[in-house]
């Protein structure tokens, strides 16, 4: 297994009276995509948060490969897995491949120098993204789908096992989503790894996740493929709204479409 998410309960401080993460178990194998949707507040950005160390929970365990991620240093959990977020500016004027050049930081040496093989890495990176051809172009002056891909060549740099993508497609146009997630699922299946996406969007959860998996108050409501997780009632429960369920008629996943009062 490459990640598993063991009772899992969370809170920001000991004074607050609700957990954010409430009894979370969760496995996650290489090779595979798993989306996660749920209403805001649901807990999806402390879970990913959690599974790569930059939050720790009050009881449960998060492990990466059978060791505890507590017990990993954090150039050790950057050398297995990569956040990806939404993209913004950078504080300071480096072009793409020099951003790129930043998630070598697991590999780099002891004078912490870019090696001819870091440059290596980050520009087939570009290349894997289809962002080569900004490169040299400053980060900041690209488009938000052109920072996107660059984001992700940055985590590809890491040479990571394991993808943490929340909300990767968030203000991008309908063909920028489309074109990352099918990179990523292209991705998870050539280097086999694995990948979690936290995402708004449930029919883009449905057409890329081989699993999905339902959270509401910290909890996990159901986990499983799209058609068995994406059913009207617990879509309906979950958003508290109208949904209903039918089949793609290319892809036959399941669509979802929501019904007016």
């Amino acid at each position: 297994m490459l990640l598993e998410f063991r009772d899992i309960h969370f809170r920001f401080s000991n004074k607050s009276l609700k957990d954010v993460i409430n009894g979370f178990s969760m496995e996650v194998r290489a090779g595979e995509v798993v989306t996660i949707i749920g209403p805001n507040g649901a807990g999806k950005s402390s879970l990913l948060a959690i599974a790569h160390g930059a939050l720790k929970p009050q009881k449960g365990a998060v492990l990466f490969e059978g060791r505890p991620v507590a017990e990993m240093s954090r150039r050790e959990i950057a050398g297995h897995m990569a956040l990806v977020s939404q993209a913004s500016d950078v504080r300071f004027p480096l072009t793409a491949l020099e951003y790129v050049l930043t998630g070598r930081f697991a590999h780099a040496g002891a004078l912490g120098f870019d090696s001819p093989v870091d440059v290596e890495t980050s520009m087939r990176a570009l290349v894997e993204t289809d962002a080569a051809q900004f490169a040299q172009r400053p980060f900041n002056e690209l488009s938000s789908g052109e920072r996107q891909r660059v984001v992700l060549a940055r985590a590809l740099a890491q040479e990571p096992r394991l993808l943490l993508l929340d909300e990767p497609t968030a203000n991008a146009d309908l063909s920028h989503q489309i074109s990352l997630l099918s990179l990523v699922k292209k991705l998870t299946r050539e280097r086999n790894l694995g990948a979690i996406v936290v995402t708004h969007e449930i029919n883009l959860a449905s057409e890329f996740g081989d699993r999905v998996a339902l959270m509401k108050d910290g909890r996990l409501l159901a986990c499983g493929n799209p058609q068995e997780a994406l059913t009207d009632s617990l879509l309906s429960g979950l958003f508290q709204a109208r949904l209903i369920v039918d089949q793609h008629p290319l892809s036959g996943k399941p669509r979802v479409s929501w019904l007016s009062q």
